[in-house]
C-alpha cells in the first residue's frame, strides 16, 4: 500500500506526457533559473516525452500553444493593414538604405532601416535582423556590428530589414520604454508582422525569408522561428541556453516556460525551428558556453526524426564573449548564403574565406532615424506608453 501510493505521488508530480513537475500556477524561469546540471536533467524529462517523429510533433504543438497562450497572442490577433512608410534612400556601394516603418497594430509602429541590393536581378530573399539590449550612445540597430550584417548581406543580394525592440532606437527616441509591460508580447508581434513586411515587398521572394540576432536579438529571432513557420533560415546568437531563460521581461517575464502542464527551455524553443535550416552561433564566455556538448545535441536530436541532421549546425568560439562580432558574422553569412541562394560573388575572397565588410558605410543615428519628433508622426500614433489592444 505504501508503495502504491509513492508511484501515484510521483505519478502527479510528474507527467511523463508533458515532462513537468505539476504546480499549482505557471512559473517565471528568468534569467539563471537552474543550474547548468539542472538543465541538463531537464533536457533528459524533455527527451523521454518522445521517441518518434508523431510523439514530437505532438510535444511541439503543445510547446508552441503554451508559448502563444503566456505571451498573450492566442489566438494571434488580427493582421491589421500595415500603412508602411518608406522613405530618405541613400545610396551605397552595392546598396541602399531607407528609413521604415509599418504598423504592427493601429497606431503602433515598428521602426527600422531597410537595405536593398543594387545590381541583382529578380526576386530577392528577406532576411529580418532583430537587435540586443546594448544601450551604448551608438543606440541598437545602429550599432556598427548590426549595420555591417545588413549591409553586407544586402549586397549579397537580400532585403534585410533591421528594426527596434519596443524602447529602443526610434522607438526610445519617441518616448516609449522599454519596460513596457507588454515588451514580449509586441515584441514577438512586431516579428511576425516584419515578415508581413517583407512579403509585401515587391522585390522580396516571400519563399526565401530568414532571420538572425544577437544577445536579445537571438531570442526573438527563436521565438519568431518557432511560431511562423513562413521563416525558412534561422541564425540564433549566443543566445540558446537550456540553463539561461533570458534576462529581461522581454523574454522571460510572462509565463511561457513552466506551467501546471508543460516545462520547456530555450534549447526546445529553437528545436522547434526542425527541420528548416538553423545554426548556432555560441561562445565560451557568457551561458552559451555548453552549446556544443548540451544545446546542440538535443536539438541534432530533433532533427533526426526528420533526417534533417544536416540542415543544423553549431559554430563554437570557445574563447570569446557575448556579442555578433565580426568572427561570429563570418560563421553566419555563409549559411545564409547556402540555404538562402545568395550570391557571394564580390563579397566572397576566394583565398581568404572570408566574407568582405571594408565597403560597407556606417550611418550616424541621426541619419537613420524614421521620425526625429512625435509631430512628424500620423495623426493616429498611439502616445509612448500606451497599452495596445490585440484582440
Amino acid at each position: 500500500m505504501k508503495r502504491l501510493f509513492i508511484f501515484l505521488y510521483l505519478f502527479v508530480l510528474f507527467d511523463p506526457i508533458y515532462g513537468t513537475k505539476t504546480t499549482d500556477k505557471p512559473t517565471l524561469c528568468q534569467g539563471n533559473y537552474h543550474s547548468e546540471a539542472e538543465a541538463v536533467a531537464q533536457l533528459k524529462r524533455l527527451a523521454s516525452t518522445h521517441s518518434n517523429l508523431a510523439e514530437w510533433k505532438k510535444r511541439a504543438t503543445a510547446v508552441r500553444e503554451q508559448f502563444l497562450n503566456g505571451a498573450k497572442l492566442s489566438p494571434l490577433p488580427k493582421r491589421t493593414p500595415l500603412n508602411p512608410i518608406i522613405k530618405n534612400k541613400r545610396h551605397y556601394d552595392g546598396y541602399t538604405v531607407e528609413s521604415a516603418a509599418f504598423e504592427a497594430r493601429p497606431g503602433f509602429f515598428v521602426y527600422g532601416n531597410l537595405y536593398r541590393p543594387t545590381g541583382h536581378q529578380g526576386k530577392h530573399p528577406g532576411i529580418l535582423c532583430p537587435h540586443g539590449h546594448y544601450r551604448g550612445p551608438e543606440g541598437a540597430r545602429q550599432r556598427p556590428d548590426q549595420q555591417h550584417r545588413c549591409a553586407t548581406l544586402a549586397r549579397m543580394g537580400a532585403v534585410v530589414f533591421s528594426y527596434d525592440m519596443i524602447g529602443f532606437g526610434d522607438s526610445q527616441h519617441l518616448g516609449w520604454k522599454h519596460s513596457h509591460p507588454q515588451a514580449l508580447t509586441l515584441q514577438t508581434w512586431s516579428s511576425i508582422r516584419a515578415v508581413d513586411f517583407l512579403e509585401s515587398l515587391p522585390d522580396v521572394d516571400e519563399k526565401r525569408i530568414g532571420v538572425t540576432g544577437c544577445s536579445g536579438g537571438g531570442t526573438q529571432t527563436f521565438l519568431l522561428t518557432m511560431v511562423d513557420e513562413r521563416v525558412l533560415v534561422s541564425v540564433p546568437v549566443v543566445m540558446v541556453s537550456a540553463h539561461f531563460f533570458g534576462g529581461c521581461n522581454c523574454e522571460s517575464g510572462m509565463p511561457i516556460h513552466k506551467t501546471p502542464k508543460l516545462e520547456t527551455n530555450n534549447a526546445e524553443f529553437a528545436a522547434l525551428a526542425v527541420p528548416r535550416p538553423l545554426k548556432l552561433i555560441s561562445v565560451g564566455g557568457d551561458w552559451t558556453k555548453n552549446t556544443p556538448k548540451v544545446e546542440y545535441p538535443y536539438i541534432r536530436s530533433i532533427y533526426k526524426y526528420y533526417n534533417a541532421e544536416a540542415k543544423v549546425e553549431n559554430t563554437h568560439f570557445a574563447n570569446e564573449d557575448h556579442g555578433y562580432e565580426y568572427s561570429k558574422r563570418q560563421a553566419m553569412y555563409p549559411f545564409m548564403a547556402k540555404h538562402l541562394g545568395l550570391n557571394t560573388t564580390g563579397v566572397l575572397d576566394k583565398k581568404t574565406g572570408k566574407f568582405d565588410e571594408s565597403r560597407n558605410t556606417i550611418e550616424k543615428t541621426a541619419t537613420m532615424r524614421t521620425f526625429n519628433t512625435i509631430a512628424e508622426m500620423p495623426n493616429h500614433a498611439l502616445k509612448p506608453g500606451t497599452i495596445v489592444t490585440l484582440h
